[in-house]
């Protein structure tokens, strides 16, 4: 079990403002009373020292994240940005960006993430998926540029290899690792999200 303890953010009702693991948020109003009921987040036996916080994202058109808030606490999730029938193609990056504000406001911190580390993928199964990384990843760093909030990409590889000991682990070696650590997790996406918040906090801070 890790030192860092895990809170997971659980569906309280089908409104389409609700706080959970899936489906885009919607509504600023609606997800910040939403988070305030179900983010549960467990202190650390011993933690006395406050850190910055970090966000760890696996994009794409299901987004893993998981956030590691200053008091040392982590929650953990994953939402979908898929396109909805009859809107435009650029509404999932309005409703990403969107999300990430929510994300700041709810969870991060007040003034935002620490910093933000994401997944550098180089190669994807397919145009469309290629499409919708770059869109999200633009989207991510403007959104960035304008918190303030330094960003990194990590490489796949190197997620893999610090998580399981192997650069090409598969996502249920990536899933099974997630759960030795504490973290129940069942998508692979939200496993991600957490390898890279792991390698994050294991290699880029200083004590």
């Amino acid at each position: 079990m890790d030192t860092l303890f895990d809170a997971q953010l659980t569906q309280t009702d089908s409104s389409p403002g609700s706080l959970s693991r899936e489906g885009a948020y919607a509504g600023y109003g609606e997800l910040r009373q939403e988070a305030s009921v179900c983010v549960s987040f467990e202190k650390p036996e011993g933690f006395q020292t406050r850190r910055n916080s970090i966000l760890a994202l696996d994009l794409g058109t299901t987004t893993g994240w998981a956030v590691r808030a200053p008091e040392g606490q982590i929650a953990h999730g994953y939402v979908s940005f898929k396109s909805q029938r009859f809107e435009g193609g650029g509404m999932r990056y309005l409703r990403f960006r969107r999300w990430l504000t929510e994300m700041k406001a709810t969870v991060a911190a007040p003034q935002g993430p620490g910093a933000v580390y994401f997944e550098e993928v180089r190669r994807h199964m397919g145009v469309d998926a290629a499409h919708v990384y770059g869109g999200l990843l633009a989207t991510l760093t403007a959104w960035c540029e304008h918190q303030d909030s330094p960003y990194q990409g990590v490489p796949v590889g190197t997620i893999k290899r610090h998580a399981t000991g192997k650069g090409n682990a598969s996502k249920d070696e990536v899933i099974a690792a997630m759960r030795k650590r504490g973290h129940a997790v069942t998508d692979d996406n939200e496993a991600d999200a957490l390898a890279i918040l792991h390698w994050a906090i294991d290699t880029q801070e200083t004590t």
